[in-house]
């Protein structure tokens, strides 16, 4: 499982690469792609930015007063090595690329990324939650009769979500494949 500091540096560098942002940015915009269940504090953020400073993946653009403030806002931006980490980053296709704390932020730079990585990051991802599905399904199945109504609503709750996640990932795997095949014309000069 990828470590919360190294998913984290992932987010931040796929975003600076969007333009340099201060801090204050960046937890909102990671919050939003971290997802609702799950809230990234500054006590998390500063010490992972100030990690990748000390690593020379992100540097201090510029500092600039607030209107409302006359303190000075760090704005920071991605750095050479910072783009070289991010591509690395998003090349590799093992365990830490399907895993759940992961996936979703992958997912996010999907369009950085070439299309074989992202084929075998759906298609471990996929694997993986077919594997928990048939695990939930088989422990269903054994505990129906001994859980309450509430435990086995749960249970099937989990497992209509595997299902569509499943179903959803099949129909991005089916939708890359066919673009592979035949990928959009290349306009004529």
């Amino acid at each position: 499982m990828a470590r919360r500091a190294e998913t984290i540096e992932l987010a931040v560098l796929g975003l600076l690469h969007e333009g340099p942002m201060h801090g204050y940015e960046l937890r909102k915009r990671l919050n939003l792609m971290l997802g609702w269940g799950r809230v990234l504090s500054y006590g998390s953020l500063y010490p992972t930015l100030k990690k990748m400073l000390r690593g020379a993946l992100i540097e201090e653009a510029t500092t600039t007063l607030t209107p409302v403030s006359r303190r000075p806002r760090i704005v920071y931006q991605v750095t050479d090595a910072g783009t070289a980490e991010f591509e690395r980053l998003m090349s590799e296709v093992g365990p830490t690329a399907w895993e759940d704390d992961n996936f979703g932020i992958r997912f996010a730079f999907f369009g950085r990324t070439d299309m074989e990585i992202r084929l075998r990051v759906l298609e471990g991802r996929r694997t993986r939650l077919q594997e928990r599905l048939d695990r939930i399904q088989s422990q269903l199945s054994m505990t129906e009769q001994e859980v309450d109504r509430y435990s086995a609503e749960l249970q099937r709750h989990g497992v209509e979500s595997a299902e569509r996640e499943v179903q959803w990932l099949s129909d991005l795997i089916n939708a890359e494949r066919s673009q592979q095949a035949n990928p959009p014309a290349q306009p004529q000069n």
